[in-house]
């Protein structure tokens, strides 16, 4: 029987990426199966949606668009109101949400780098992949220029990301023309000096975390040559692999052992069994020192007392994401995620408080929920989770009735907020094309970079 609490029911979700908009599709569906009727307002600091694939994904990564394509769709049905440009604590505070919603969803994600304690890891020259990779996306909210004048660069990380950094670092830019890549980091990266690019690993081949189509394209790429080392590879046969992707990749990797140089201009260094330890410089980068390890089982590495050291004049730490607090929202600061059980969102001021109640219609998805691990996959699964308990919650009569009736929208405006739409987000699509297709090398899109002139086209407001 369905209980009139799912009638009229007004969630907002903070966030745009993937989390909050399958949480948006998921609990329409959800809450319409169940005869109900729900108003749902998807909030972004960000002018455009999407979240980090838009802002997190190499940009020669096309199998993407097929995920675009899909979250496109949900925002398009109408269902979920997008309202871009806001951030939720300075626009509008989470308190002024739970007046107007009878739940709010944190789907804020994780866009910071995680920190590698180390030292000298603050050098000048030392980085985290995420500002990278927001850079090569165009991010409207990191610097339009990147120091690419080094020859020998770091990477320390064993997973997609280390992998697309190592790429992006490593490819020619001319193999980078025909992608959505902005103006400004195209001129960058035809401008660099990287001739090696070294990534560096704790454990061994047999652990990498890496997938298989992301190993197959380090390899395609044209003009750079990929370096393997025999010694990494005590404990990489592919008949010893735990499962089928392994056992594809540890192929890849084995088969690069006997590949003929070359003589590429550029060149690619995979480094297993290396954890950093220091790095090395005087006032900037200039190389770092590492502990050999080796495999004790069950994916554990122990150190050898070996250690080496290596020249290089720039590092990216690619060691994992860091969740995004939400002002007032609780926030653990040691596991960089929202405190919660099964998606409800706990009061707990104290990491690890397990008895520590749930604030009532206040929920998580996504990586702020669960932490930075999973693929698209895990986070509709996610998603499901965290929606049934509203929609639980709901029929029980548990959510707090908002306060405050009308539009939000009219609160955003009378304090000249200048969010973005739907609407808005069309008008910035369909420009972003045009310039790509009148663009000297023609591509899909040409991104465009500046938040204020994101705002303008979005808003419509653009002057010619």
């Amino acid at each position: 029987m369905t209980s009139s609490h799912l009638h009229n029911l007004r969630v907002a979700i903070v966030g745009a990426g993937p989390a909050g908009i399958y949480a948006g599709n998921i609990l329409t569906n959800s809450v319409t199966d169940a005869g109900g009727a729900v108003a749902i307002d998807l909030f972004e600091s960000l002018p455009a949606p999407y979240g980090l694939i838009r802002y997190g994904v190499a940009p020669d990564h096309p199998r993407i668009k097929g995920i675009v394509n899909s979250l496109h769709e949900m925002l398009d049905a109408g269902t979920t109101r997008f309202i871009g440009n806001v951030e939720v604590g300075r626009d509008i505070s989470l308190d002024e949400l739970h007046e107007r919603y009878d739940a709010v969803i944190l789907a804020t994600g994780a866009i910071r780098d995680a920190a590698l304690d180390i030292p000298g890891i603050d050098l000048p020259g030392s980085y985290g992949a995420a500002d990278f990779v927001a850079w090569y996306d165009g991010h409207p909210d990191v610097p339009t220029e990147w120091p690419l004048d080094q020859r020998e660069v770091a990477v320390i990380g064993n997973g997609n990301v280390a992998l697309d950094v190592a790429r992006v670092l490593a490819k020619h830019a001319v193999d980078l023309r025909s992608t959505e890549i902005a103006d400004n980091v195209l001129a960058g990266l035809e401008a660099s000096a990287v001739t090696d690019v070294h990534v560096f690993g704790r454990r061994g081949p047999a652990d990498i975390k890496f997938t298989p189509i992301e190993l197959r394209e380090l390899g395609e790429v044209p003009n750079v040559e990929i370096v393997v080392h025999d010694e990494d590879f005590v404990d990489a046969d592919p008949a010893n692999a735990s499962n089928n992707q392994l056992k594809v990749m540890l192929r890849i990797l084995n088969g690069w052992r006997t590949r003929e140089s070359t003589g590429a201009s550029r060149r690619l260094h995979l480094h297993f069994y290396h954890s950093p330890v220091e790095v090395l410089g005087e006032g900037k980068v200039e190389g770092i020192r590492f502990e050999r390890t080796r495999p004790v089982g069950d994916g554990r590495v122990e150190g050898t007392g070996e250690f080496r050291e290596f020249a290089v004049q720039q590092l990216y730490r690619a060691v994992g994401y860091y969740g995004t607090p939400v002002i007032d929202a609780p926030f653990d600061e040691r596991a960089g995620v929202v405190p919660n059980v099964e998606g409800r969102v706990k009061d707990a001021r104290v990491t690890g408080d397990s008895d520590a109640p749930v604030i009532t219609g206040l929920y998580a998805t996504g990586w702020i929920k669960r932490g930075p691990v999973g693929l698209i996959g895990h986070t509709k699964s996610d998603a499901m989770e965290t929606v049934a308990h509203l929609v639980a919650d709901a029929e029980a009569g548990r959510l707090t009735a908002p306060a405050i009736d009308g539009d939000v929208l009219e609160l955003l405006d009378e304090r000249e907020v200048a969010y973005t739409t739907w609407d808005g987000w069309l008008a910035l699509d369909a420009h972003e094309r045009e310039l790509g297709a009148t663009h000297l090398h023609t591509r899909e899109r040409v991104k465009v970079v500046p938040r204020d002139e994101q705002v303008r086209i979005s808003r419509g407001t653009l002057v010619p």
